[in-house]
């Protein structure tokens, strides 16, 4: 007898997850036993009347509740699609049909074709002679990409795409997908690399088990393993991050590639995400006894949130092959064991020792130049430091592509000294930059000629590592299969950190892919959150230029909402009172977070919260948020970074302080500004991206520059 095989679809874990807590204990424990014999004498399946899917049957979860399952008529499968009240259950189950496309094999669900019929509204109406159809595809690529044969003639009559959204329940989520990317000018050729179905001489419509092998099946169900993992699901039904994933992300994770990946993708595209699966494919797949991969990131908080979410999909074996570290921690790390005997102090008030350093080298500014003192360490940081320049012949022949204040050669003779006198003053303390020595480990590690640390390097946002860190980690891993996975979004740069890979040795010709479906935010939130960025010229992470269009959200929700107030005290107010609102709705208080530009703000912001009696949780460094923790979140644009919250506030949102005015005014070099204010355009973006279902907006006195010509409809 063949082994019965149980899945879980993923509309299953939203319905399990929107009904009572108290509900929710008993649906686990049915779940459990239909995991274990869906043909026990304790499940009692009753047909569905005038339900149009004859394979859909209902099951008791009690008195009030019930399940809603596929129950093929031969075969080994059974799938849980939907839970919920008695007479809600039936409704669900008349309104859909689950079944196998016999051009693509794969498992759809979608809308039956009773209520099929594309909804007639002012954007679509009647085709008019003069509106062409959105579409030019033939039938049988239609067809490839999943459009159900009874969706074609509504396909054909879309012209708009707001008629096409209307139809989005009406469509398997891989058809509309592919349709929506296509509408919003994604090219032709990758769509159908990454939808279109591989043209399989026969399609078997009764083999469940086969259809479920389909990795566009995959993205929606998951055959359930055992117990344990069956429990880890039902106990968080909303990280579904870590059991569906799309299809093109599965042809990213599991695969052998012969050299250096890049992902690129708008914030909320999954690149985190493909890289953790990455990581645990890889330690299942290729390490071998004794080997082990680096997980590396630029902060420091990121690297906790990421291994305390790799823990949720890797086994502790795996886990113990996976080593995850920011990058400078790794670096001061590798230093050390090779007896490295100077320490490591950075800029900006970060430490003493190294402000010290650099006011005794600033001194030696010549007057006969007249540059204000932001120049120098603008040069210092931006130029002298990238480069490893350490002669003043080798700055003589620098490359300042980029500096807004052009230097002759008798200028850079005269300006040298402050950059000798800083590496002076740092050999007197024993003392260096992060990037200096990010650059002595590379020459260690050439040197020494030591043997690789790491079998595999996965890099996430990449954006924001500088060249000598991607010189270092080229050096690290040799080029070879599976060497280096990078994912990154120059969209999110929120830190003055620049490289190309391939002027640091890394090669991606051939290699280079893109994530277009935001997973996280609605359609709403996205379109607003990348209006700010909409006419910027912003890279590659390899030396070409991303768009920021071009990617979506399947999702939609209100649009958010921008707030004025004349004071602080009276914004904070008004903040309180729809987080009493949101609670009534049930919206738990873990799930909402206040985002500030500085933590100064932030105090202020949790002082006034704390007096009309809101309990908060402030996020701070190195240490992860625990979901379990009532309070609401309280953190800062650059702490809120890698997360996100049913619903966000963006708080204080003001003339002075977004942007910050001292991020901006502290250059005098007009190029610097233009990027200090990109710089702080991306933070806004990202704190915004944060957001999953609700975004507030609000600001005291003046409003911030970057939310005046804004509206909800930005686009």
């Amino acid at each position: 007898m063949e082994e019965l095989r149980v899945a879980i679809g993923d509309r299953f874990l939203e319905a399990f997850a929107a009904i009572p807590k108290a509900k929710q204990k008993k649906v686990m424990e049915f779940v459990a036993k239909f995991r274990h014999n869906p043909m026990g004498g304790g499940i009692n399946y009753e047909k569905i009347n005038k339900a149009e899917e004859k394979n859909f049957r209902s099951v008791r979860i009690d008195q009030d509740y019930r399940g809603v399952v596929l129950k093929p008529s031969s075969g080994n499968v059974y799938v849980l699609l939907w839970v919920d009240k008695h007479d809600n259950a039936y409704d669900w189950a008349r309104r859909h049909r689950c079944a196998i496309n016999p051009h693509t094999g794969v498992l759809q669900l979608f809308e039956s074709s009773e209520s099929s019929e594309v909804p007639v509204s002012v954007s679509q109406g009647k085709p008019s002679t003069k509106e062409a159809p959105l579409f030019k595809l033939k039938d049988k690529e239609l067809l490839r990409l999943g459009v159900p044969e009874s969706q074609l003639q509504a396909v054909r009559r879309i012209t708009t795409e707001e008629a096409l959204e209307a139809m989005e329940s009406k469509l398997p989520v891989e058809a509309f997908e592919a349709l929506y990317l296509l509408a919003a000018g994604t090219p032709e050729e990758e769509i159908f690399r990454d939808y279109a179905a591989a043209g399989e001489a026969e399609v078997d419509t009764t083999d469940y088990a086969a259809a479920l092998e389909r990795e566009a099946s995959q993205r929606r169900f998951h055959v359930v393993g055992d117990e344990m993992e069956l429990r880890e699901i039902l106990e968080a039904p909303l990280e579904k991050w870590r059991v569906f994933l799309h299809p093109s992300q599965r042809k990213l994770i599991n695969r052998r590639w012969n050299g250096p990946v890049r992902v690129l993708g708008g914030a909320g595209t999954g690149k985190t995400v493909v890289a953790m699966h990455r990581a645990k494919w890889l330690a299942q797949n290729v390490l071998k006894d004794g080997e082990k991969l680096l997980f590396t990131t630029f902060s420091t908080n990121l690297a906790i949130d990421i291994q305390e979410n790799l823990r949720k999909i890797c086994s502790p074996e795996e886990m113990s092959r996976i080593d995850v570290r920011n990058f400078d921690a790794w670096v001061t790390s590798f230093l050390k064991r090779n007896g490295y005997a100077l320490a490591i102090v950075y800029p900006g008030g970060r430490d003493k020792k190294y402000d010290k350093c650099w006011g005794r080298a600033v001194q030696l500014a010549p007057s006969s130049v007249n540059l204000p003192d932001s120049f120098f360490s603008e040069e210092w940081e931006n130029v002298i430091l990238p480069q490893r320049i350490t002669t003043k012949r080798e700055y003589f022949s620098a490359n300042r592509a980029g500096r807004g204040v052009a230097l002759k050669r008798k200028q850079r003779d005269e300006i040298w000294p402050v950059f000798e006198e800083m590496r002076i003053q740092l050999g007197q303390i024993k003392a260096t930059t992060i990037q200096d020595a990010a650059f002595d480990a590379a020459d260690l590690i050439a040197k020494e000629t030591l043997p690789p640390p790491y079998r595999s390097i996965i890099v996430d946002e990449a954006q924001d590592f500088g060249v000598e860190m991607m010189t270092l980690i080229r050096s690290l891993m040799p080029e070879d299969k599976d060497d280096l996975f990078i994912v990154g979004d120059a969209h999110q740069r929120i830190y003055q950190r620049h490289s190309s890979l391939s002027q640091c040795g890394i090669n991606i010709r051939g290699r280079g892919r893109k994530l277009r479906i935001n997973y996280r935010t609605t359609e709403e939130i996205r379109r607003f959150a990348t209006a700010l960025l909409k006419n910027e010229s912003i890279d590659d992470l390899d030396g070409g230029q991303d768009p920021i269009d071009g990617y979506r959200s399947l999702m939609h929700g209100e649009p958010p909402v921008i707030g004025l107030f004349g004071s602080l005290t009276e914004e904070v107010k008004w903040i309180v009172g729809e987080i009493g609102k949101l609670k009534k709705d049930g919206v738990n208080t873990q799930d909402m977070c206040v985002v500030a530009r500085t933590n100064y703000i932030l105090d202020d912001i949790s002082r006034l919260m704390k007096k009309q009696d809101i309990t908060t949780r402030k996020l701070v460094r190195r240490e992860a948020d625990n979901r379990n923790m009532p309070g609401v979140r309280l953190a800062t644009m650059h702490r809120v970074k890698g997360l996100e919250f049913k619903v966000v506030f963006m708080a204080s949102v003001s003339k002075g302080t977004v942007p910050l005015e001292k991020a901006v005014k502290d250059t005098q070099d007009p190029v610097e500004r233009v990027r200090a204010e990109f710089q702080e355009r991306a933070l806004f973006h990202v704190a915004a991206t944060r957001a999953i279902r609700h975004l507030f907006i609000t600001g005291h006195g003046e409003a911030s520059i970057f939310i005046k010509p804004l509206d909800a409809s930005a686009s």
